[in-house]
């Protein structure tokens, strides 16, 4: 069910395939860099998935596999699932920009309604690092209005900070926190794209204190 003329085309998800709550990790998923069963993601092929596709440097891309990789309750566990990704509250949280919190339903499947909540925050062509944190408090007020079960904790923070960070990361300009707002789109509903420069774990930090900076409501 996977031949195509690239090996790199986009293919959905299959019925008895794995998807997960980050749209990064499903993109290159539906693009190949990772396998495509959703399945087995071991150290070696999350390093060269992420380095292929998105030019994440080694080190980086390491370290989010250890952080991923608690998600397999086995002892000493050498791979994980995407299945296993959709635990709640363990890296999938609530407030997600492009899921429904799990209190709700499916909490790892693209929800076009929700989403277009959250794109409607991103008004011009150039999307800034304010307008993405304005779709990311607007999701979680909601959620926390919502949501009786609502819970964000300091350490989902930083996960979600660093999920609004990533357009700006895969395909937008770190030093300012601007991205094209179609690429934006894009990478949530469908996409990937690859950066000319190395990602590393600077780049990471450093977009998302851009994006912590624009989530602050004190003025003045």
């Amino acid at each position: 069910q996977y031949d195509t003329p690239s090996p790199h085309e986009w293919i959905p998800g299959g019925h008895n395939d794995f998807r997960g709550p980050c749209p990064m990790l499903n993109s290159l998923t539906n693009h190949g860099f990772l396998p495509r069963d959703g399945r087995n993601f071991t150290k070696t092929n999350v390093v060269k998935g992420l380095g292929d596709g998105l030019n994440f440097d080694a080190t980086l891309a390491g370290i989010m596999w250890e952080q991923a990789i608690i998600a397999n309750p086995e002892p000493n566990a050498t791979f994980f699932t995407l299945e296993q990704l959709n635990v709640h509250n363990l890296l999938e949280h609530d407030a997600s920009l492009s899921r429904t919190d799990a209190a709700f339903g499916n909490n790892h499947v693209f929800n076009q309604t929700i989403f277009d909540t959250s794109k409607a925050w991103w008004t011009d062509e150039t999307v800034t690092a304010k307008q993405l944190a304005h779709s990311k408090i607007f999701r979680q007020l909601v959620s926390r209005a919502e949501n009786e079960n609502y819970t964000f904790t300091a350490s989902t923070e930083e996960f979600s900070l660093g999920e609004v960070a990533a357009p700006i990361i895969a395909f937008g300009d770190t030093n300012i926190g601007t991205v094209p707002r179609d690429l934006v789109v894009y990478f949530f509903e469908l996409g990937w794209s690859k950066k000319n420069m190395s990602i590393t774990l600077e780049t990471i930090l450093g977009t998302t204190a851009i994006i912590r900076n624009a989530t602050g409501l004190l003025a003045g």
